[in-house]
């Protein structure tokens, strides 16, 4: 049942891929807006007890309807399944984002490149050049593939997966939604979100990179997340983006490393020695592009391999 849920979701949102803006994305955006400005007394423990309220509130109800479906019908619960996958999914959510940079930046387009980044990232891109506009897209594309796919994959293999599923996606929400804007980078609040899904996205995060390493350049990626993750302040991304760097033979982040050693101690470094520990690969370009969204449905063809071997392993 797993298996054929997440297929038949993936096949739905083929055809019919849901908007950010849609309808139910917003009533969340509410809820988690609403708890925030009754909770937000400016302590951690205040932003624990409005993580649980939000997420409570949206998984338990899930869970319910799942028993209820189980308990009449197994067909009715392959169904809530489907519906449950298709609105925590969102492998085409971002893609016309990434597909517009992509034309853009081929056809020689930069303002246009930039303009569509800026929508995606939300930050100025006004002094980027090509390079970085696709080493940007792509970094972006890595993690909303694992957040909006891999992650949403690993939680639904558990227990009462649709809930599990619903859990991971609001925990992913709640840690940007109560940490990103300005007014609230500082307070404590956001602090049990991020936290909390710190915890739920360890082990799908590594898995993530595991399947970017065996469908790219292994070698690669493995040197690359052992030696660069840590260059990334949230350890996470650093993973999941070492690795997809690797994996595609490009160089991901920015030299934040060099920056730190220089600005420790100057004196004592030799700079130009610097550049020999510099992450393998070549500087992003727009081919990089190509290179990502191949990488990410060969990790996806895997995922479905495997979950396809263990369903037969359980009917067996």
């Amino acid at each position: 049942m797993t298996f054929l849920s997440i297929l038949f979701a993936l096949l739905i949102e083929q055809l019919k891929p849901l908007r950010v803006d849609n309808p139910i994305y917003l009533q969340v955006q509410n809820l988690a807006a609403k708890v925030e400005g009754w909770c937000n007394a400016g302590k951690a423990k205040h932003g624990r007890t409005g993580w649980w309220i939000v997420v409570g509130s949206l998984t338990v109800p899930t869970a319910l309807i799942y028993w209820l479906c189980l308990y009449i019908n197994p067909f009715a619960a392959l169904v809530w399944n489907v519906i449950i996958v298709y609105l925590t999914l969102g492998f085409r959510r971002y893609s016309h984002y990434f597909t517009s940079i992509q034309l853009a930046l081929s056809s020689g387009d930069e303002a246009a490149a930039r303009k569509y980044l800026a929508e995606w990232i939300n930050r100025d891109t006004t002094d980027l050049d090509a390079s970085e506009i696709s080493r940007l897209a792509v970094e972006r594309s890595l993690i909303a593939s694992h957040r909006n796919v891999f992650g949403v994959f690993f939680w639904f293999l558990m227990p009462v997966g649709p809930a599990c599923a619903v859990m991971y996606r609001l925990a992913e929400f709640l840690s940007r939604q109560w940490n990103e804007p300005e007014n609230m980078k500082n307070e404590e609040f956001g602090q049990y979100a991020t936290k909390f899904f710190y915890w739920i996205d360890w082990i799908p995060a590594r898995l993530t990179a595991v399947a970017f390493a065996v469908v790219g350049n292994f070698e690669d990626a493995i040197y690359s997340w052992r030696n660069y993750a840590d260059r990334w302040p949230d350890e996470l991304v650093g993973i999941i983006l070492s690795s997809g760097g690797g994996a595609i033979g490009v160089r991901l982040g920015e030299p934040e490393t060099k920056a730190i050693i220089l600005n420790a101690d100057a004196s004592a470094v030799d700079i130009d020695s610097l550049e020999l520990e510099s992450q393998p690969g070549v500087e992003a370009s727009p081919r990089s592009l190509q290179s990502a969204v191949g990488l990410v449905w060969r990790a996806l063809l895997l995922w479905m391999l495997l979950l396809l071997l263990l369903s037969f392993s359980m009917w067996l």
